[in-house]
């Protein structure tokens, strides 16, 4: 039988690239079959090389807020190109989007620009450091911040995925320095400031986990998780990397009423483009160099094509109405995936934040790791194909995050509510 383009391109790239893929959870290993290889974007939806059309629930990962290819991105973007790439200098466009963040994040005073995710967390934890003179952080189990070293512990996402709960190359003196609590149980992390009083630096998690799939925070836990760090003089830091500009106007920190020391960003700051950033209180921030003894550098960081893209991202979020629109499209999106599950009789939990979603595969509630790995993956092997089949992409992991656009329109949701019906009735 003759392989499909994508099926060619695969067998090619794993000749060249580590599993094919340049991020593991692209291989599909934990759905099983091949990716399909993308071609182009347009609003909510994509087509791959084959020719396939796809309603698109992913959106880069979560950057893509606005939808593929907005006008206004694609403007700034050729418009900015022809005047240079990187210049490995100051640009006016930096300014302008720092203001944006800073005006936009109740925690934020001054923020420095990376390349990645990343390279925010690890930055900031650095940060937290130099500013505390301490070791040790504490984490979540099921929230990841990154690969960085210290941080691939119980990660989530990719290494949940791939049932790893660290990864080789990490020394263990350095992941020591980490302490893993529960997300959601205040208790997990009381216990580790009874046996280190003076030793911690920050506390870091994901306000609204987005990598063990979506897990929002219970009632008071972020409010408790901000008088124990107070309490014991460390720092709280937020990483915002999927919930800043997602979940609304002013991210996490805003919807629940919580401001951290220090905020981590990336994905939708950068519009779709390589981004990230970490920011916070001015007394902290001078820390950094060269205000200060802690170092980080990067050669692309505030690069012209990614803050371009980013500046025009954030005004376009701007305009009235916009996040309350996300809303609606998501709550009708996740109703209809509820009902569908229900008249299918499958067990599912839908869990959702704003415009970010999952749909797991497990009767509830999902209020941690636990709970989500509770989930029956097979089954979403199962579905995730049967969705393909029907024309709608989504993750290829139960544990990811769903995302809606503002290019996702009412016929778009509603279309995918039936073809998820038709893909449930395809399990039986």
């Amino acid at each position: 039988m003759q392989l499909s383009k994508s099926e060619s391109l695969f067998a090619e790239a794993q000749n060249y690239i580590p599993g094919g893929v340049n991020s593991p959870v692209r291989s599909f290993k934990a759905v099983g079959g091949t990716p399909p290889f993308i071609a182009r974007g347009q609003g909510a939806h994509v087509w791959d090389v084959d020719g396939n059309e796809y309603i698109d629930y992913l959106g880069s990962w979560g950057p893509l807020v606005l939808g593929h290819s907005h006008p206004a991105v694609v403007e700034i973007l050729k418009k900015t190109a022809e005047g240079g790439t990187s210049f490995g200098a100051p640009i006016e466009q930096e300014v302008v989007l720092a203001k944006l963040i800073c005006s936009g994040l109740p925690s934020v005073d001054s923020v420095r620009l990376v390349s990645s995710g990343t390279e925010a967390c690890m930055s900031a934890i650095r940060m937290a450091r130099a500013f505390t003179g301490r070791d040790k952080i504490i984490k979540f189990a099921g929230c990841y911040h990154g690969h960085a070293d210290g941080l691939l512990v119980k990660a989530g996402s990719g290494a949940l995925t791939h049932g790893i709960p660290t990864s080789a190359g990490v020394p263990e003196s350095y992941a020591s320095e980490t302490l893993v609590a529960e997300y959601n149980d205040i208790e997990s992390v009381e216990k580790f400031f009874l046996a280190n009083p003076k030793s911690i630096a920050a506390i870091i998690l994901e306000p609204v986990a987005g990598n063990m799939g979506v897990v929002p925070p219970a009632d008071g836990f972020l409010q408790e998780i901000r008088k124990i760090t107070q309490d014991n003089g460390t720092l709280l830091i937020f990483d915002e990397v999927i919930t800043g500009f997602r979940v609304g106007p002013n991210g996490a920190q805003g919807l629940f009423g919580v401001t951290p020391d220090i905020t981590t960003m990336g994905k939708i700051i950068g519009g779709g483009l390589p981004v990230g950033a970490y920011g916070g209180r001015k007394d902290i921030m001078d820390v950094v160099a060269p205000l200060g003894a802690m170092y980080q550098a990067g050669t692309l960081s505030g690069n012209p094509l990614a803050v371009s893209a980013g500046i025009i991202t954030l005004t376009e979020l701007q305009k009235p109405g916009t996040f309350e629109r996300l809303d609606t499209l998501s709550q009708r999106l996740t109703e209809g995936l509820t009902d569908a599950f229900h008249k299918a009789e499958i067990p599912s939990t839908i869990n959702r934040v704003g415009s970010m979603f999952t749909g797991f595969f497990n009767p509830g509630p999902v209020a941690g790791l636990s709970d989500a790995e509770a989930s029956d993956t097979e089954m979403y092997g199962r579905y995730f194909h049967a969705m393909q089949e029907q024309g709608v992409y989504i993750a290829p992991s139960q544990f990811e995050a769903g995302f809606v656009s503002t290019a996702h329109t009412e016929a778009d949701i509603d279309a995918t509510i039936s073809k998820v019906s038709a893909a449930l009735i395809s399990l039986r």
